[in-house]
């Protein structure tokens, strides 16, 4: 077999860049947009949360210039249904090397009122199916190895997500759990960098009408590594026109993004993150993109 193969597998394993095969929105290095732009990725609870259609969108690009460097690519669209009920759709793909990752879940969320202030409690259940798969069309070796075919030749496996949600005029605090499946059964399919729960709080201050400020902690459990803590801030201006954000990851790198909203419709964030350790040394960088379209509002 030849090198280049052996390469693009340990490639896909090396510890550093993990993803999760049995949960997309829970990986070592998660979107950028499930910080702030689009919380239902991290949260099923969030799905519906304002009223419309909200259509969410982003393209990421990691360890650019290295062949078979890892592509992922999210889409959601979540519809809230009157005042207390919301339904969203989660697709997920991620190609790196020979792996290619699918993951689609829709999802079943429901508001409740707890006062007549805003104080409001969030419910959500996802059910997802995971796909993966070997393309054969990138092996550059014996294509008919036993292994190849074992590969392909897995079970496509369900999953569950439920997440809840607190919020209260500007803060927001959030806990969700990505593999229900997993954690009842005892039965783990998945790969180190998956998820085992997630956690945030935040609060958001509006400064003289125009400008907000929103800090953000997350706490994640990540199957084999130790917990990730995300520390990151969101400022607005002109009453959300624009944007800048950071977040900052205890697993030795840093997220920033900048963004517009347009008419209240269209927002556009782009986002780079840095390694700031580890495989900085031999590549660095991965970038995004994120659109968002709000319809019927």
């Amino acid at each position: 077999m030849k090198i280049r193969f052996v390469v693009l597998i340990m490639l896909f394993a090396t510890n550093s860049m993990a993803q999760s095969l049995s949960e997309a929105q829970a990986l070592l290095e998660p979107s950028g947009t499930q910080y702030f732009q689009n919380q239902y990725l991290a949260n099923p609870a969030m799905a519906g949360i304002d009223s419309g259609l909200h259509l969410n969108a982003a393209y990421r690009k990691q360890w650019a210039g290295m062949e078979g460097a890892p592509v992922t690519q999210f889409f959601t669209a979540d519809y809230g249904m009157g005042k207390r009920v919301g339904w969203g759709v989660n697709v997920f793909n991620d190609k790196a090397g020979l792996i290619n990752r699918t993951r689609a879940a829709v999802s079943y969320a429901y508001h409740l009122p707890l006062s007549q202030d805003g104080k409001t409690l969030h419910f959500g259940l996802s059910l997802g199916m995971n796909i993966q798969r070997l393309d054969y069309k990138l092996i550059d070796g014996e294509i008919n190895d036993p292994s190849i075919g074992a590969f392909n030749r897995r079970d496509d496996y369900f999953e569950a997500e439920f997440g809840m949600a607190y919020a209260h005029k500007g803060l927001t605090l959030q806990a969700a759990l990505p593999n229900i499946r997993s954690l009842v059964s005892g039965e783990n399919k998945g790969v180190n960098g998956g998820g085992i729960f997630f956690s945030a709080a935040a609060y958001k201050f509006d400064l003289e009408g125009t400008v907000s400020v929103e800090p953000k902690l997350c706490y994640r459990g990540i199957r084999g590594y130790d917990n990730i803590l995300d520390v990151g801030v969101n400022v607005t201006f002109l009453k959300n026109v624009a944007n800048v954000m950071a977040v900052y990851h205890t697993s030795n790198s840093l997220t920033t993004g900048i963004g517009v909203d347009i008419m209240k419709t269209v927002m556009i964030q782009a986002m780079y993150t840095i390694q700031t350790g580890g495989m900085k040394t031999y590549v660095d960088g991965a970038y995004e993109i994120g659109a968002t379209v709000h319809l019927f509002r």
